[in-house]
This record gives C-alpha cells, sequence and structure tokens, in this order.
C-alpha cells in the first residue's frame, strides 16, 4: 500500500505501480464511490461493455455489425479526452 498526498486543487496521483497492473491511461475513467469510510475509485471500461453489447445485438439481429460501436466511442471520448 503506498501514502499519496492530495493536493490544494484535491488532486492525488496514482501511484506508477497502481497505473501499470491495471493499465492506467490518462483520459481513463473512473467510478468514485465511498465504501466503509474509504474512497473507492472503479475503473468504467467500456470496451468491454460495449463489445458484450455488441455480442447481444447480433444474436437478437441475427446479422453483421453495420457499425463498429467500440471504435466510435471509443473516438469520441479519445476526443473528449483530448488526444486526438
Amino acid at each position: 500500500m503506498k501514502e499519496v498526498i492530495v493536493t490544494s486543487d484535491f488532486k492525488v496521483e496514482i501511484p506508477e505501480e497502481v497505473r501499470e497492473k491495471l493499465g492506467i491511461k490518462p483520459g481513463d475513467r473512473f467510478m468514485v464511490r465511498i465504501e466503509k469510510g474509504a474512497i473507492i475509485l472503479q475503473p468504467i471500461k467500456y470496451r468491454e461493455a460495449l463489445e458484450r453489447l455488441e455480442s447481444i445485438a447480433d444474436r437478437y439481429l441475427a446479422g453483421p455489425r453495420r457499425i463498429n460501436a467500440v471504435r466510435l466511442v471509443e473516438e469520441s471520448l479519445d476526443r473528449e479526452a483530448g488526444i486526438h
């Protein structure tokens, strides 16, 4: 467990070993909640959720994918995060 410091503008740096282990990159998003007096940051895994959604849609629609929803959402998130 690593100690971190809250800055004057309430930012906290995620330690490098944690970022590497979880594959956290700039622009990644998290859900924040309080659980038993602790702050919990849970990564939002859009790609996995969209892939499951595509799989379900393919089964029910019984046809080829006409659009790549994962790619469209990733590009939108990248633009919003200022990566592109």
